[in-house]
């Protein structure tokens, strides 16, 4: 990661904002990792999250009007997904299977016309329900983060478009718009289970018992869920995300950070 370099003023006021932050990065170390495979360790996450808190308060401009703490929390989580990535810890097995599960759901999408339902995905890849739940199980340790919230400013605005790097350039910044709206779109499409599984993921923060109390099945379950809900969006984004496809003006690079409200989001102890 490039820390931006500064000056000595610039790097008291650097200092103090990290070490008046250290604990936000213990704080999201724990969330993120309660969504991982044990084989992660927060001690890696709370120094690739520090690495990240350094470059926000080297970054950040109070001008802008965002309060630190949510400037540096994207570029915390940020860093910490970033280092997953490419870290690729995920056996090929699981990416080779991760990749039969988007091939499945997009054949599946094209023929039916609509989301296809979990025992037709069964079907098609020719497991019964109890070996496509433990594929499910399996598929966890490719799991990393897609949905980021994204809070709004007290006028309201989208917090993603106040608190871009003034470094990035207008077409880093619209490049990054315009992978939020795909996001968006997906998110849209999806079955209202999984998309309520994900808001009271990514935005209210729940664990997996706690979701598995609002919308009445078990921690086991959810977790499918959550992995299939992640899967269908990975498969609806593709063409966006590959050059030629269905998505005009989004480039096929996928590294840029996308956040978005999860449409239809609901909120703690929701019906």
């Amino acid at each position: 990661m490039r820390v931006t370099p500064v000056n000595e003023e610039q790097r008291n006021t650097r200092d103090r904002l990290v070490m008046e932050n250290v604990g936000l990065v213990k704080l999201l170390a724990h969330r993120l990792a309660r969504r991982l495979p044990p084989q992660v360790e927060v001690s890696e996450l709370m120094s690739i999250g520090t690495l990240g808190l350094i470059d926000a308060a080297g970054r950040y401009q109070p001008s802008l009007g965002v309060p630190f703490d949510a400037f540096a929390r994207r570029r915390i989580h940020g860093a910490m997904l970033d280092a997953l990535r490419e870290l690729d810890w995920a056996p090929r097995s699981v990416r080779r299977m991760q990749r039969d599960l988007d091939d499945t759901l997009s054949r599946l999408r094209y023929t039916l016309g609509r989301e296809p339902q979990d025992e037709e995905i069964a079907e098609a890849l020719s497991l019964g329900a109890p070996e496509y739940a433990k594929m499910l199980d399996q598929l966890r340790a490719a799991e990393v983060a897609v949905v980021r919230q994204a809070d709004t400013d007290e006028e309201g605005r989208s917090l993603l478009d106040v608190a871009m790097d003034s470094n990035d350039g207008p077409h880093a910044q619209l490049e990054r718009r315009e992978m939020r709206t795909l996001l968006v779109e997906a998110l849209s499409r999806l079955p209202e289970r999984e998309r309520q599984i994900l808001a009271l993921s990514y935005q209210e923060e729940l664990t997996l018992a706690e979701i598995g109390e609002v919308i009445g099945v078990g921690e086991s379950r959810v977790s499918q869920l959550r992995t299939q809900a992640v899967a269908r969006l990975r498969s609806l984004m593709r063409p966006g995300l590959t050059p030629g496809g269905d998505g005009a003006g989004v480039s096929g690079r996928q590294g840029v950070k996308a956040q978005a409200q999860v449409p239809g989001a609901k909120v703690r102890g929701a019906a």
